[in-house]
């Protein structure tokens, strides 16, 4: 069945699809792996991967979407595709369950964290005194399961609410809401001490830093950030009009997503130098380190404030594009209503999410293949389907899915279908064909190794 459900303007398109790409990924992840991978190189190596892959494999998906109207797996029934190419659909559809289940737990501590800010995180100033705290909350079990779950309940009462009265309205304004404390903080960066040997750090690559594990870091995390492989785009796609200009929504997506990693790096490392703290600290960057440097600051519970709403907008806006891969098949295949569909899948995530808040406390001990609950979702989702799936993509719209769809869905509406391709078109459907599967087949082989 058809969606009937359309974004309404050009800014809610964009909005929404920029909010799918734009995550924890993009202002917890971006930071601390280009400051364990020597900051402008790493960045360098990432923007030409967004380029080379994000970019088509993004159209690809677009294609797809809106060319069937339906859910992932409509799409594939729709396009009578051959049993292999119908995995893509359901791996996407379990990678949203997966991936929620780990990824609302870090969404809820940015609950947390913003009501630690508000009340002055209990006094605690220093570093020790804030990764005590950090430790504390995270291994306790019923305050995590308690923000997890106030996370889900407002992520689903997005949902409930539809594609327009929800999604659509909900991206119009947590997008620029975004953007416009991303850019505050940004300017406060600018007139720190450090401001310009960290900006040095983020913008002036060392070659001499690039080594295997730099590219495919950075190939990877292009990857990652644009919400690719697990059917998220191609489900948003299925809402959009004939009028959407494909190529263009897709660069416009990978261009602001990026932009939004490098206003969190310009962020974070003007306050890292300035402090004399290590850029390539990790994930305590974000949790420990810069509520350490709020705290020097003046009105520095506001700035801590500020950041982790920024922190949970980002995590919001993409966990209810996660949400809606799966609402939509239920709407779309099982019938049911937008009503029923939340409330059931709602559930799931709520049991899945509430065990894995529980892996750095109460189930510390449990494990599977040596890695808590946490740990286990997050690799067998992000090292295992994310790249099987968006290898499977890149296959299909560049190898199955017969050429003149492709090259109608990815040029101008109303041009002459018999008139030679544009350049861009024929640029992305190579790189789908050719560059995409073995940058994409690289990341998942480096993933399956240990590091």
């Amino acid at each position: 069945m058809a969606n009937n459900a359309k974004f309404t303007t050009r800014l809610g398109v964009i909005a929404a699809t920029v909010g799918s790409a734009v995550g924890l990924g993009n202002i917890w992840r971006f930071p601390y792996e280009a400051g364990m991978h020597g900051g402008g190189a790493f960045l360098l190596i990432y923007v030409l991967f967004v380029l080379l892959i994000g970019v088509p494999v993004v159209a690809g998906e677009f294609v797809i979407g809106r060319y069937t109207g339906e859910n992932v797996v409509g799409a594939f029934k729709k396009l009578k595709a051959a049993p292999l190419w119908h995995s893509v659909a359901y791996i996407g559809l379990l990678s949203s369950l997966l991936i929620l289940g780990f990824y609302s737990v870090v969404a809820g501590w940015t609950l947390e964290y913003i009501y630690q800010a508000a009340t002055g995180f209990g006094g605690a100033a220093s570093q020790e005194a804030l990764h005590a705290q950090f430790d504390s909350f995270t291994t306790s079990g019923g305050r995590q399961i308690f923000w997890t779950l106030l996370f889900l309940a407002i992520n689903f009462f997005v949902i409930s609410r539809g594609v327009q009265k929800g999604i659509e309205r909900m991206s119009n304004i947590l997008m620029p809401m975004l953007f416009a404390i991303l850019f505050v903080f940004c300017v406060n960066s600018l007139f720190m001490p450090g401001a310009t040997e960290g900006l040095a750090f983020l913008f002036h690559p060392d070659f001499s830093k690039i080594d295997v594990s730099t590219v495919l870091g950075a190939m990877g995390q292009a990857f990652f950030s644009l919400s690719v492989g697990m059917g998220v785009l191609m489900t948003y796609a299925s809402y959009f009009s004939r009028s959407t200009r494909l190529i263009s929504t897709s660069v416009t997506t990978a261009v602001l997503d990026t932009l939004v990693a490098v206003m969190a790096g310009v962020l974070i490392f003007p306050a890292v130098f300035s402090f004399g703290e290590a850029p390539a600290a990790g994930p305590r960057l974000v949790f420990e380190i810069l509520p350490a440097i709020f705290a020097t600051l003046p009105a520095g519970s506001l700035w801590a404030m500020l950041f982790f709403i920024l922190l949970f907008v980002a995590a919001l806006t993409s966990t209810i594009s996660l949400s809606e891969v799966v609402i939509a098949w239920f709407v779309g295949e099982w019938r049911w209503s937008r009503g029923k569909a939340t409330i059931v899948y709602g559930i799931a995530v709520a049991l899945l999410s509430s065990l894995s808040s529980l892996s750095f406390g109460p189930l510390a001990g449990f494990s599977i293949f040596g890695m808590n609950f946490f740990d286990l979702l997050d690799f067998v989702s992000s090292n295992i389907m994310l790249p099987l799936g968006g290898l499977l993509i890149a296959l299909y719209t560049g190898w199955k899915l017969p050429r003149r769809i492709l090259r109608a869905q990815l040029s101008a509406p109303g041009r002459d279908p018999d008139a030679p391709s544009p350049l861009a078109v024929r640029l992305i459907i190579f790189s789908l064909r050719f560059i995409c599967p073995l940058a994409i087949l690289a990341i998942f082989l480096w993933g399956l190794l240990p590091h």
